[in-house]
């Protein structure tokens, strides 16, 4: 008994791996919301980028004024 306490208080105390653990949780804490958005706003988004190439496009197409 007293060797499985120590190994789960070795266990406990040890802290490698906690500061990459921590960033990921950050960075999941950052992405996952605008993934989130980004799928409940994808035909918005998807309008919104083909509306700007075609006006893009337009503009390209008109070509450059003579001076």
């Amino acid at each position: 008994m007293k060797v499985l306490w120590k190994i789960a208080k070795r266990l406990h105390s040890d802290q490698r791996g906690a500061e990459g653990l921590e960033k990921l949780l950050i960075i999941a804490a950052i992405v996952l919301p605008l993934l989130g958005l980004l799928i409940a706003f994808r035909q918005y988004i998807g309008e919104w980028a083909t509306d700007m190439l075609n006006q893009i496009r337009g503009e390209a197409d008109q070509g450059v004024p003579a001076p």
